[in-house]
């Protein structure tokens, strides 16, 4: 009997919970709506905004180091799978894929120069004026570069 009791007494908690829970929700509205409400305004989405150019150069920066990575470790894999390498660049040599390989190859170098620079003189080089030109310095040169770089022909 009294196990019985003490079991009736724990239930009957969960019993009003368990009615709490069944009723029906009241709808709560959505977070733009209590926020419009509240007189809040929506912030745009990222993509509203334009990124600075030192962005777009640190992620080119981080991308072309990853790209010559897998592009480094594909040529190993090739050739330790007996692919001719030297056959297979020879076939696709034109000046897109030579493009294609060139402009990371001397993004990624131009990127670690002025990273080098930055490290040695930071007082006098990394602002955000200076560093807002390198950024385009390094765009535009290693473009160049890979252009002519690409135009050659062995």
């Amino acid at each position: 009997m009294a196990l019985r009791t003490t079991l009736a007494r724990l239930a009957q908690p969960l019993r009003a919970q368990s009615a709490a829970f069944s009723a029906i929700p009241t709808p709560r509205p959505k977070y733009t709506e209590r926020q419009e409400k509240l007189g809040r305004p929506m912030s745009p989405h990222v993509t509203t905004y334009a990124f600075p150019a030192v962005a777009i150069s640190s992620i080119t920066q981080r991308v072309t180091g990853v790209l010559l990575s897998v592009g480094v470790g594909g040529v190993a894999a090739g050739s330790l799978a007996g692919v001719d390498m030297a056959a297979l660049a020879t076939a696709v040599s034109c000046y897109p894929v030579k493009f294609i390989v060139a402009f990371p190859l001397t993004y990624h170098y131009a990127g670690a120069l002025r990273h080098t620079l930055w490290d040695r003189k930071p007082e006098t080089m990394l602002n955000n004026k200076d560093a807002e030109k390198s950024s385009y310095l390094v765009m535009g040169g290693s473009t160049l570069a890979a252009a002519g770089l690409a135009a050659l022909s062995w």
